[in-house]
């Protein structure tokens, strides 16, 4: 794949889910390194992502989840054929540096710790905030939890960990490798996992396509698969 020609007067303006904050800053600054095109980025939950599109906002490139993505091409703001997989993200714990790893090595193990637990923390919103209250039904543990369950509408929610107010937080793996102060566990039990797809889409309304299409190729260029495992998310290999 060719690298397109520096250009330091052009600029995009990319709309991410928060998710994906990471992995997104660090890849544009070295998109526009490259290939000298400014990245504009804005991130938000995904949930708001989606409204924000749906309401009538024009960037140049949308990335958040695939089932997000794929419904803003429902509606002709994303254009179909753009439509490319990133990444597979899936949810993991966290608990404050030092402290001792509890056992989440199956979901019966998982079930005891969340039990066992002080105070555990997720999200509100988001695409594993919402996952979490589900989970805990699905445990038969959801009233037990109620009562020592921290949260927060969106945003990194090992940060409530890292400051003692919470003594679990249950997030995407990427979000929760975002936080210093904490340490990750390891993953859901593989019968309770639940692994989102990221995807990218170019706007039909873009002024700027080809720098758009650039951007996407580079997140999917094989270099960059390094920094994806890096923060915590598997890199869909560029079909």
């Amino acid at each position: 794949m060719p690298t397109p020609s520096a250009n330091p007067e052009k600029e995009i303006e990319v709309v991410c889910a928060g998710a994906v904050k990471a992995i997104v800053s660090e890849l544009a600054r070295a998109f526009t390194q490259t290939n000298g095109t400014k990245v504009s980025l804005m991130f938000d939950r995904s949930g708001v992502v989606k409204a924000r599109v749906l309401d009538g906002e024009i960037v140049d490139a949308v990335i958040t989840t695939k089932a997000a993505i794929d419904e803003l091409a429902r509606h002709h703001k994303v254009a179909l054929d753009s439509i490319t997989t990133v990444a597979h993200s899936a949810i993991g714990v966290a608990i404050r540096t030092g402290a001792s790893k509890p056992d989440i090595g199956s979901a019966a193990a998982f079930k005891r710790t969340l039990l066992n637990a002080k105070s555990i923390a997720h999200t509100m919103h988001g695409a594993s905030g919402m996952y979490v209250p589900v989970l805990m039904e699905r445990l038969g543990i959801a009233e037990r939890m109620k009562p020592k369950t921290v949260t927060r509408p969106g945003g990194y929610i090992a940060r409530v960990v890292a400051s003692g107010e919470a003594e679990v937080a249950i997030q995407q793996i990427v979000e929760l490798l975002a936080v210093p102060g904490v340490d990750l566990v390891g993953p859901l039990p593989d019968a309770i996992q639940k692994v989102f797809e990221t995807a990218a889409g170019i706007f039909t309304a873009t002024r700027q396509p080809a720098a758009a299409e650039a951007l996407l190729r580079f997140l999917l260029a094989p270099a960059a698969a390094g920094v994806f495992r890096e923060k915590g998310l598997e890199q869909v290999e560029n079909r």
